[in-house]
């Protein structure tokens, strides 16, 4: 079966490994069916009118379900998360709270009513140039969301993470395409997740998860889909945005893809603090193993700077644990061996031959001079994922804007200077990177994104396929909602956000005052 040309595989299987020892965990879990899909698919599609007709509050309760579920089964999830990933305890227990704590924002945003984004204009006969007639818009829900799961944040990013808790806010049901580098706790949380929302009293179909290639192509094809969201490869991003686009009606196609996360130092925050920088900066490229979005992967110093004995002592003194699995194990060594064959590339910590258990890579520190970045642009500006990291070193700070002008676009870019010594260099830094990067940090690490009201996780292409957007913090559900207007219409015909007397006690905007109104306007 399949749908714009686009074949289903109805066998296969994603196992789980130990990227401790590179060893199986857990039975194989089945690819979905080409039938499946469609029935999921088909019955989110059913799902949608009832899940969008459900009161902000009603939704909110869904979301809280759904994060005690996940709580209630902590020490499960945790620990196959463990098996399967290699991350530990600490780090997946403290990404499960993340989780949860995600869900009860959206919940608490619901309440407060200005996910909705609700205006009213009433009638106004002596508005000029004409009379005005009565105007009130709303944000609704797009219709059924699929979710592409990313490998990095087993529980943040995949199954019950942003984009799915996100969507459910906005009213949408969704299919997540789960991510073959953990199946067995996709399986568990998927269940979780979905007996969770039915005794919560969602609507059949509400929420689903299909596992495998063809399974999450094909969802993007399905006439019943109709937002994409998505965390990985740039390649992988790329060839599902095709796909949106290309069918006869094109969807939003929310991509996070690749970034490079530049951070600049100044020479006057390296006289200033040079040790405090060179341990944050290895810290920062290296947590996780280096599998953060938000890695910074290119580090601008100025020429003799004198920071690589310390960086190297750092590097030495860091715990690297094993990469999630042996595709980005061998993407990891193909990018860093590529690199650093690269002319005028230096290699600050040479690889050497030792064995090393199941996953487990060596950290890559490299440097090259802006002149010869300037020359190879396209073969030096690549992402390696991993514990990676190139060294840009220039001579002044023509070289260094030289050097900006050239890279992509990037979820963030940081910037360690001192001020007033630096003050002109930084505001001019600030409107490079404003123009490049989608969160900017002054004297800290992008490593690490925060689940708040002005978080901005997002960025110019390839970081994202829709930089105006963000995938973390409360207005990450506007990417699932549409806005619509009603124009002279009954009261009982309205949207219950919209009535007279504001009957939800939500924020709205009336009569262009922003507030809690409890009239027409």
């Amino acid at each position: 079966m399949s749908w714009r040309g686009i074949a289903v595989e109805t066998t296969g299987f994603d196992q789980g490994m130990d990227p401790q020892t590179g060893t199986a965990v857990g039975a194989p879990v089945a690819h979905t069916s080409a039938q499946r899909v469609d029935r999921v698919a088909r019955a989110a599609a059913a799902a949608a009118p009832v899940l969008a007709g459900l009161l902000p509050g009603e939704r909110a309760g869904l979301l809280r379900a759904v994060g005690a579920a996940l709580e209630g089964a902590r020490d499960e999830l945790v620990e196959l998360a463990d098996r399967e990933t290699g991350l530990g305890p600490v780090r997946l227990g403290g990404e499960l709270t993340r989780t949860t704590v995600q869900l009860e924002f959206f919940a608490a945003a619901l309440e407060e009513g200005s996910l909705l984004e609700a205006v009213v204009d009433p009638a106004d006969p002596a508005a000029l140039p004409a009379p005005r007639p009565d105007l009130r818009r709303i944000l609704v829900p797009l219709g059924p969301v699929a979710v592409f799961a990313a490998s990095n944040f087993p529980f943040a990013f995949s199954v019950a993470g942003g984009d799915t808790a996100s969507a459910l806010a906005a009213g949408c049901p969704v299919v997540v395409k789960a991510h073959p580098g953990h199946p067995g706790l996709s399986v568990l949380s998927g269940r979780i997740v979905a007996d969770a929302l039915t005794a919560a009293g969602a609507p059949p179909g509400s929420f689903a998860v299909v596992h495998g290639i063809e399974a999450g192509r094909a969802l993007v094809t399905h006439p019943a889909i109709r937002a994409v969201g998505f965390t990985g490869s740039e390649a992988g991003g790329r060839a599902l945005f095709d796909l949106a686009n290309a069918r006869p009606d094109p969807i939003p196609f929310y991509g996070e893809l690749g970034s490079l996360n530049p951070t600049v130092l100044t020479p006057a925050a390296i006289a200033a603090r040079s040790a405090e920088l060179a341990a944050g900066f290895v810290a920062s490229f290296t947590m996780g193993a280096g599998q953060f979005c938000t890695k910074p992967g290119l580090l601008f110093l100025p020429a003799g700077h004198g920071l690589e004995p310390a960086l190297l002592d750092a590097l030495r003194a860091a715990t690297i644990g094993p990469l999630l699995n042996n595709r980005i194990r061998d993407g990891y060594t193909a990018v860093a061996a590529t690199l650093a064959g690269v002319p005028g590339v230096r290699d600050l910590a040479p690889v050497d031959d030792a064995e090393r258990a199941g996953y487990r890579v060596p950290a890559r520190l490299l440097a090259v001079s802006v002149t010869d970045l300037l020359a190879r642009p396209d073969d030096l500006l690549a992402e390696c994922f991993g514990p990676a990291a190139l060294l840009v070193e220039y001579a002044d700070h023509a070289e260094l804007l030289a050097a900006l002008a050239v890279l992509p676009g990037s979820l963030t870019a940081s910037l360690h200077a001192e001020l007033p010594d630096d003050d002109v260099l930084a505001r001019h830094l600030v409107e490079v990177f404003t123009a490049r990067a989608g969160r900017i940090i002054w004297n800290g690490w992008p490593t690490g994104v925060a689940v708040t009201w002005a978080m901005q996780h997002g960025g110019p292409w390839p970081a994202t396929t829709a930089s105006i957007h963000t995938s973390v913090g409360q207005t990450a559900a506007r990417r699932f909602l549409r806005p619509v207007a009603y124009q002279g219409l009954p009261q009982e015909l309205l949207p219950v956000a919209l009535r007279d007397g504001n009957p939800l006690g939500i924020v709205r905007r009336t009569d262009g005052v922003l507030g809690l109104d409890t009239t027409a306007g």
